[in-house]
């Protein structure tokens, strides 16, 4: 799954296909066999070269491959055949496109995402029923009109653009997953997670676009793993209020 992950990051921002070509080396355009693709083993036993062009294979791959593994690993073990596993295999699969392709190039694919707000809203009817599934929707409703109105707002602001399309979408698939109070306690910790990011990325690399959908998608994890902790800290808030 994560070499498919990477070809889908790598390749749909591109508009290439993600069928053809088949696996190739990078440098030199070789055909991989079957092999050269096994996830992990491969790179060990390559030691991280081409076998044709013996240029170095980028270690996207397997970083990827292995960061896969071991969040789906850990999602099993966290939450065994049940609701939580399905969904966090869903955030899993969607933080590791969004971190390649946003970070890369500053995009979040559309397909990817819809796969995800629709396979989340499905689990929840099958899971917990009719009101459940409707709340998931008015939630992802709700959080794509409250972010689009920040773009907006941000864009007459400052005069260009604050948010990419991406990220206003992207608050569907964290409306559906999270709901509405969990959702919006998402948008304040990815906007922590991405400040040193932005402040470092802005002074040193002198670049006025920041890749958003990272943060906010590491958010929904961190949301989701942790969420009934943050919903009791929430609770405490209110009631001390």
């Amino acid at each position: 799954m994560g070499s498919f992950y990477l070809v889908l990051a790598t390749r749909l921002p591109k508009e290439e296909s993600i069928l053809t070509p088949p696996s190739h080396c990078d440098n030199c355009k070789k055909k991989l066999k079957f092999y050269e693709l096994i996830p992990v083993i491969s790179y060990i036993f390559l030691k991280g070269k081409c076998c044709g062009c013996k240029k170095n294979i980028s270690k996207l791959n397997i970083i990827v491959e292995l960061c896969t593994g071991i969040l789906f690993g850990l999602g099993f073990y966290l939450y065994n055949f049940s609701y939580e596993l399905f969904a966090f295999l869903i955030i899993s699969s969607l933080m590791i496109i969004i971190f390649i392709s946003d970070f890369k190039y500053l995009v979040i694919l559309d397909g990817p995402l819809f796969i995800g707000i629709v396979a989340i809203i499905i689990l929840k009817f099958i899971y917990f029923g009719f009101n459940a599934f409707i709340n998931s929707v008015l939630s992802g409703i709700i959080l794509f009109i409250f972010m689009l109105l920040v773009k907006k707002i941000g864009d007459k602001v400052f005069k260009k653009e604050s948010l990419g399309w991406g990220d206003v979408k992207l608050a569907i698939f964290i409306g559906v997953v999270l709901g509405l109070r969990l959702g919006f306690c998402a948008f304040i910790i990815g906007s922590f997670l991405a400040l040193p990011y932005a402040l470092y990325y802005i002074n040193r690399k002198k670049e006025k676009e920041v890749p958003y959908g990272p943060f906010l998608i590491g958010a929904v994890f961190i949301n989701f793993i942790f969420m009934d902790q943050i919903s009791n800290f929430i609770n405490l808030l209110f009631l001390a209020s």
